[in-house]
């Protein structure tokens, strides 16, 4: 049976697994532009597309892992005291 808590740490986990495939999502996209860029021979545009590509992927990544811990929480809170 799932208790309040770990109702509400699957919860959180959920947004943050939404928020990482935001990220993941826009860095493909910047990336994508980077590339079409990159075929006009746009150093400029092609680099701040890279960045922001980059900041998402940096973002995504953060919250992939917080999700993964707060997915991990629950499941050691079930050993500790199951």
């Amino acid at each position: 049976m799932t208790t309040k808590h770990e109702h509400e740490v699957h919860h959180t986990a959920a947004v943050d697994h939404r928020q990482a495939a935001h990220h993941f999502e826009a860095a493909a996209k910047h990336q994508l532009l980077a590339a079409e860029a990159d075929d006009k021979d746009d150093e400029v545009v092609a680099a701040h597309h890279a960045y922001l590509a980059y900041g998402h992927q940096l973002q995504a990544i953060h919250f992939a892992e917080k999700a993964a811990i707060e997915d991990e929480s629950v499941d050691h809170d079930d050993v500790d005291h199951g």
